[in-house]
């Protein structure tokens, strides 16, 4: 299953495409099914309909889990590191994990939870989250995970929308320096969610917190009730694994469903063959389970290849901008897969907080979230890696289920910037506005997939049609990503943002990450966000907001500097027209930056800004806005 030399992958990628069916039935071979599939593949994207393993029985926990035992039962799956440093480390072995499964399912079950019922999480960063997910697997229940930072209002949406049952949460969270409450969140929630029957509280901060009779229940209480033997549920391969709600640029958020057969195969794939995963290593990949990050590479992927990982509680900058490197030389972590969100605060943090750790069981470091700039990509590969580990970029989206263009670890030669080439099974192409594929090397266009993979989305909760609108329609016959792509003279794909974030400037399409690539080299900016706005010469002009932290230099020499730099990287063209110095950017809990507010901030709409309480510190947009007025 694994790839070991560039060879092998030129020849598993040719025979992904010459014979699919072959080659990823190849792979499944490797996995436990209680009933082999009578075809591999059948598929249309005009519906869309994508069926891969049909007829295939199997439990995806029995291939997380049980298969593991008789070699790995005293192995580690789980290392937990709490939010407070110097805690005692919380060691999960594979048995450990399988009871502690099997005793939640054993609730869920008592609370008349059957298969195919939904179940919603709201849990903070702890290894409760991942026995959740892996527990409503076990009886094939679908879980709906919402990210714990969410607002009651966030919550109640996605519980409703996909008619929940129940709601696994916990009385709040600790993140820093700070204390969340959770428990109050999902009260507020549940006044208008008729569906949810039960709610089971993990004791995690002591806060005191409201339990309403009949409804609510303490976790230990009830896990402690229970036998650790849960025979796990035959699931067909096409049976829902999961629904993981993901926001459009317009409308509201959809609940893409992920299936159980596909989705296995693919995501245990990816992670051995991106990350070079071997036995014994330590991984860790600092995401959140409410993410799709945390089901396929925390979860998932990592548990299917019999891996150890990493779960974090806490934040990068707590106690202080060196609690990674302290965690990744604790653990001996050798594969440390983060955002360049991430690696950018730390950089401008600066190397005092990295130079007292050793950093050498480091072997692969990865990328994940947005294009990595190359500046982040330099400064992440010479500090963190010592020059000595390789950087996968990793391209994705919720709705892939798992990792489409990547460099594989030590095997695909890497360039700062570009996600380089596409895993075996996956198909890119560039399309051009009229839907016309783009040949050979040294194009862009928009990136669409031209075949299914195992993990593709198969449709969003309750509304099809919305699926084949949004991803099917807008090119037939193919899957479209919604994102621009450059394919450079060598082959090697280089995403240059979201195509609602490519800017038209003068009839030249100029991709915001690629801008902010440029902006960002410039010694004094520590991060920055490009949107376009109405220009009336221009058609589009281009709006920057920068951070320029303990800067003794005038807004008007650093603006300058910033004009100069994207000159020299980018060229004229690329200029910013408007530069607006701020103190932060609005972004959600999971880092991400809120283009949206950005984009009507500079259209002069900020009476329009939508809702904003999701946002991690919703007070920046207010300067923002007076900066602007």
């Amino acid at each position: 299953m694994q790839i070991n030399t560039f060879e092998e992958y030129q020849k598993a990628y040719d025979k992904s495409v010459k014979e699919p069916e072959a080659f990823w039935s190849d792979i499944a071979e490797k996995f436990s099914w209680q009933k082999k599939w009578d075809n591999v593949l059948e598929w249309n994207f005009k519906e869309p309909d994508v069926k891969w393993f049909i007829n295939g029985k199997l439990n995806i926990t029995e291939n997380c889990i049980d298969r593991h035992l008789p070699e790995k039962a005293g192995t580690v799956a789980f290392y937990f590191e709490e939010n407070e440093i110097g805690k005692p480390s919380r060691e999960i072995t594979y048995q450990q994990l399988h009871d502690e499964v099997c005793k939640l399912a054993n609730v869920l079950k008592s609370f008349g939870v059957q298969k195919g019922d939904r179940v919603c999480i709201y849990l903070p960063m702890v290894p409760e989250a991942v026995f959740s997910l892996l527990a409503c697997a076990r009886i094939g229940a679908v879980h709906s995970v919402v990210f714990g930072g969410f607002s009651a209002q966030s919550l109640q949406d996605r519980i409703n929308d996909s008619s929940c049952k129940v709601v696994l949460t916990s009385d709040g969270a600790f993140r820093g320096n700070k204390t969340i409450p959770m428990k109050p969140t999902v009260d507020e929630a549940l006044k208008q969610c008729s569906s949810i029957e039960k709610v089971l509280v993990l004791n995690r901060t002591g806060e005191k917190v409201n339990m309403q009779q009949g409804r609510d229940f303490e976790w230990k209480e009830q896990v402690s009730k229970q036998s650790p033997q849960c025979t796990a549920t035959t699931m067909d391969s096409e049976d829902p694994l999961f629904i993981l709600y993901t926001s459009g640029s317009t409308g509201k958020p959809k609940g893409v469903v992920h299936s159980t057969g596909g989705y296995m195969v693919f995501t245990c794939y990816s992670f051995l063959n991106v990350f070079q995963y071997k036995p014994e290593q330590v991984y860790w990949c600092t995401a959140d389970v409410g993410w799709v990050t945390g089901h396929s590479y925390i979860t998932y992927g990592p548990l299917l290849a019999g891996a150890t990982s990493v779960i974090f509680e806490g934040i990068p900058s707590y106690p202080d901008a060196g609690r990674f490197w302290n965690v990744v030389d604790k653990y001996k972590v050798n594969i440390f897969y983060t955002a360049p969100t991430a690696i950018r605060a730390l950089e401008a943090a600066g190397l005092d907080y990295v130079k007292p750790y050793d950093l050498s069981s480091l072997k692969v470091l990865g990328s994940v979230g947005e294009p990595i700039n190359e500046e982040a990509w330099q400064w992440y590969y010479k500090n963190i890696g010592k020059e000595k580990c390789p950087v996968v970029d990793t391209w994705w989206q919720t709705e892939t289920g798992g990792i489409l263009i990547s460099p594989l670890a030590s095997i695909t030669k890497t360039k700062p910037g570009f996600a380089t080439l596409p895993l075996p099974g996956v198909q890119p192409v560039l399309v051009d506005e009229k839907g016309n594929i783009i040949e050979g090397n040294g194009v862009e266009g928009n990136l669409c997939i031209q075949f299914p993979w195992p993990s593709i989305l198969r449709t969003t909760y309750g509304d099809h049609e919305r699926c084949r609108a949004t991803y099917f329609a807008t090119y037939p016959g193919l899957y479209f990503t919604g994102d621009g792509c450059r394919r450079d003279e060598d082959g090697y794909y280089r995403i240059t943002g979201r195509v609602d974030d490519v800017i038209n400037v003068s009839g030249h399409r100029i991709g915001t990450a690629e801008v902010e690539s440029a902006i960002n080299q410039c010694e004094d900016v520590v991060e920055s966000a490009v949107v376009g706005f109405p220009h009336d010469i221009k058609g589009q002009g281009i709006y920057a907001y920068c951070i320029v932290p303990n800067s003794l230099k005038s807004h008007d020499e650093i603006k300058k500097e910033i004009l100069n730099c994207v000159n020299k990287v980018i060229g004229p063209i690329a200029r910013p027209d408007k530069i607006q110095i701020v103190s932060g950017l609005p972004k959600t809990r999971s880092g991400k930056i809120m283009r949206r507010i950005l984009r009507k901030v500079a259209e002069g709409e900020i009476n329009n800004l939508g809702d904003i309480s999701t946002l991690l510190d919703p007070q920046v947009v207010e300067e923002i806005v007076k900066g602007k007025i």
